[in-house]
């Protein structure tokens, strides 16, 4: 182990339990790098839908600190993923972050691809110089349910087996016969870790997203709002949750809740849930958004949560999904980009407006923004202490064992 690994091992096993990260995790480069190589590498990603590039030729990036992917759909009608680095001297290839092309030019010397990846043409190399050695350099890829999966590692981890306990809860809601209502990005001036620190716990949700607490009851932000089910025990919440579990066992449709045990590489969890007061949907007044999605013969007033690695989340009612995906850019930079998805006959304006299905999350996530860019502030003052967790931080607590876990695993390998 290296002098800078010893460093980071040290500061692993001195973390305190039931607190905080210390300030060092959310602002030093070279955590970060370690971050990118062996936390997120390690993960299966979904980075976007099959429906985001319906025609051959459509194309899009996605950038992860110093990476970047193309997504493309060839004339096999195949999506593929292929690092956005020309096989002649580096240069990213697709300047623009979505478009259509016809093959793929490198802007710097021109050597040009097939959409499937392979060297179309290289001008005035050598005699021995062979095309066919000299492709672009596929990233790993899966697609379940129109979910495009990618994951960074030499080594990827079986996607079989990571999928499987969450296919049951992915394929009610029928995303693979799904399209791009609406997508938006934002620009995060903090650490990866304190978005996603933010994002397992509703200890803020009273003071920061009336939004969000207008549509789910004190209750459920009581059982849940810790991270997954795990908070303070609400006697009504739980009446409520064996009731609706019943009407969804008489319609037939599949219920239930998956978390992990034990450590692993994974870091999944997925429940069913109902909604309070009569809701249908994760609307303002409660009422359908748009027209019932997969399995859905109608609606049973509850909705669909899964974490499938720490860098995204399904949040589906009956009739609409919002996607998230975190992802990291710098130390201190993160993007979070939400798609929200409706059936694919769906028709705007008719079927579903999109101010409605985007309201809840469009509203919580700006104000995600703002209290994660406060939250790096204060971090960065030399008087950042880290303070005891609350009750409701159950989750983050959760996430901060994994993640220390994790990294500390690599380091030692």
């Amino acid at each position: 182990m290296n002098n800078i690994d010893q460093e980071i091992f040290n500061l692993i096993n001195s973390q305190k339990k039931n607190f905080p990260l210390d300030q060092k995790f959310y602002v030093d480069n070279i955590i970060f790098e370690k971050d990118i190589e062996h936390i997120f590498s390690n993960q299966w990603v979904f980075i976007g839908h099959v429906s985001r590039i319906p025609n051959i030729g459509d194309y899009f990036t996605v950038s992860i600190g110093n990476e970047s992917i193309i997504v493309i759909r060839d004339k096999q009608n195949k999506i593929n993923c292929f690092y956005n680095v020309c096989r002649h001297r580096g240069s990213h290839i697709c300047i623009e972050s979505e478009g259509n092309l016809r093959k793929l030019i490198c802007p710097y010397h021109a050597w040009s691809y097939n959409l499937d990846g392979s060297l179309k043409k290289a001008s005035m190399m050598g005699e021995d110089f062979k095309k066919e050695d000299w492709s672009l350099i596929k990233c790993n890829k899966n697609i379940f349910e129109g979910l495009i999966f990618i994951n960074l590692s030499d080594k990827p981890i079986s996607f079989a087996e990571f999928i499987k306990p969450l296919e049951p809860f992915i394929s009610l809601h029928g995303l693979g016969k799904a399209k791009v209502a609406i997508r938006k990005v934002y620009e995060i001036e903090g650490n990866w870790k304190l978005a996603l620190d933010n994002f397992h716990e509703c200890y803020h949700c009273h003071p920061s997203h009336p939004e969000y607490c207008e549509v789910h009851s004190k209750d459920y932000i009581q059982s849940y709002g810790a991270g997954s089910h795990s908070g303070p025990e609400s006697a009504e919440f739980n009446k409520l949750l064996k009731n609706w579990n019943k009407k969804v066992d008489d319609l037939g449709y599949f219920r239930g809740e998956y978390s992990e045990n034990k450590f692993s590489n994974f870091y999944r969890s997925a429940e069913r849930t109902p909604f309070s007061n009569g809701r249908l949907s994760e609307t303002r007044s409660g009422k359908p958004a748009s027209k019932l999605m997969g399995n859905f013969k109608e609606f049973d007033g509850g909705y669909t949560t899964i974490g499938p690695s720490p860098f995204n989340s399904l949040i589906m009612s009956n009739d609409f999904a919002t996607c998230f995906t975190f992802l990291p850019k710098t130390n201190k930079k993160t993007l979070i980009e939400l798609m929200w998805l409706v059936d694919n006959n769906a028709i705007e304006g008719i079927d579903y407006n999109k101010e409605e299905i985007s309201w809840l999350w469009d509203e919580t996530t700006l104000a995600d923004k703002r209290i994660i860019e406060d939250n790096q502030k204060g971090v960065l003052s030399k008087k950042y202490v880290p303070g005891p967790l609350s009750k409701m931080e159950l989750g983050l607590e959760k996430f901060k064992n994994w993640y220390l876990k994790s990294l500390k695993k690599s380091i030692c390998v």
